[in-house]
């Protein structure tokens, strides 16, 4: 499975865990504090994962009207 992670921007490749959140648990990654979309689609913490799966994690983040 290919891994794709924001700052710094980097690619990894792993044999796919079982789910989403297995895979954020074993990098260390908050689960809260990220999207995570499979295949161009958002996954949910609990989808499972196969190893010709493209994942990318992307950091959550918020703004507001100035």
């Amino acid at each position: 499975m290919k891994v794709v992670l924001r700052n710094p921007k980097r690619e990894i490749d792993l044999p796919a865990p079982r789910n989403v959140g297995r895979l954020l648990r074993h990098l260390e990654i908050i689960p809260e504090s990220v999207l995570v979309i499979r295949n161009d689609t958002l996954a949910t913490h609990d989808e499972m994962l196969s190893d010709d799966d493209v994942v990318e994690i992307r950091p959550v983040t918020s703004g507001g009207a100035v």
